[in-house]
């Protein structure tokens, strides 16, 4: 729970040190002008005042963060807290001051008299502005979290549509060979067999090495049924990224099952296009006609969606060629 609720990003540090400054040097500047004061000089405080309580505030905090907080009771995480909330007002209010004295900047005269009340004021108040933040940070990450897990979830009912759905072509496969060749059913299950422990890695993204070995294997089973009469040409080298599992034998498998004609060689091409992060599947199997997605191809779009921000799209009908645009594929959906 301490990194969801306690997670600051970098962005959410540009925002607070730019309402920080922003915020304090209106202020400042208001109570400038109110006391007969340039406003400038209090513009310029201000500022000072607002970057100096946000660079101690991102130090302690990150300090806690890695250091104390992961090492104590979840009792003693809001004293704390409240500690280096105030301490980083306190520290950023006389660090200003110091720096406004040397640059010959004009103070409010309470300053000079009063300094540690003002710091001690200040401190008070960052305690107040951070115990907000911190509420907010921690139901933006909580609902990042919920989401996370949703999309985790969509990814394992997803991927337990692929098993089934591969089991049941290949098992259809040997069925029809037990019949006619005995010898062939029998590598066939040994090369099933082969496959789905290849492909038993419960990640959601896999190398693309691995993916590629799993289709080799895969065609491999096919040219059983089909007498060898599937050729298959990987560009080389490819790149040393990460796929969704299945992505690239699910096409090939989509290949085989609408594009083999009889008595011709099926010729399937795989390629990557590095300008525009994209896998290009190509054969000259049959002509395709109707370019609604079926089942598998649904469900490749929506996985390719969830863990890479991509998409599949059909670019030639003539030689059925398909695309995947891989996106931004990140390993934070890993179960």
């Amino acid at each position: 729970m301490y990194n969801i609720a306690l997670r600051i990003k970098v962005l959410d540090w540009l925002y607070i040190l730019l309402i920080g400054v922003v915020f304090a040097m209106l202020l400042s500047s208001l109570g400038y002008v109110l006391l007969g004061l340039e406003w400038i000089q209090g513009a310029y405080f201000g500022a000072m005042l607002g970057f100096s309580i946000t660079l101690f505030s991102l130090l302690f905090i990150t300090f806690m963060n890695q250091t104390i907080l992961p090492k104590i009771s979840k009792i003693f995480w809001l004293p704390l807290a409240i500690f280096f909330s105030f301490l980083s007002g306190f520290l950023g209010t006389l660090l200003s001051t110091k720096i406004a004295e040397l640059w010959d900047i004009n103070l409010i005269p309470l300053f000079h008299t009063h300094h540690v009340q003002i710091a001690v004021s200040i401190g008070v108040l960052t305690y107040i502005v951070g115990a907000l933040l911190y509420r907010f940070v921690k139901m933006r990450n909580e609902k990042e979290e919920v989401d996370h897990h949703y999309v985790q979830s969509r990814l394992r009912s997803l991927e337990t549509q692929l098993n089934p759905h591969f089991l049941f072509n290949a098992l259809n496969s040997i069925a029809e060979l037990i019949h006619q060749d005995p010898n062939k059913a029998e590598t066939a299950i040994l090369k099933v067999s082969t496959f789905l422990r290849n492909t038993m890695d419960e990640k959601a993204l896999i190398p693309l090495s691995d993916e590629l070995r799993n289709v080799r294997d895969y065609v491999e089973l096919e040219n059983i049924r089909f007498s060898g009469k599937i050729h298959m040409h990987i560009d080389d080298p490819m790149p040393k990224i990460k796929v969704p599992k299945f992505s690239v034998q699910l096409l090939v498998e989509n290949a085989i099952k609408h594009g083999f004609m009889d008595k011709k060689m099926l010729e399937i091409s795989i390629s990557y296009d590095q300008s525009q992060n994209t896998l290009i599947l190509k054969n000259n199997g049959k002509s395709m006609k109707n370019t609604k997605f079926g089942t598998g191809l649904t469900n490749l779009a929506q996985r390719l969606k969830l863990l890479c921000r991509g998409k599949i799209e059909i670019t030639e009908k003539e030689n059925p060629t398909f695309t995947i645009y891989l996106g931004d594929c990140h390993e934070n959906t890993h179960r």
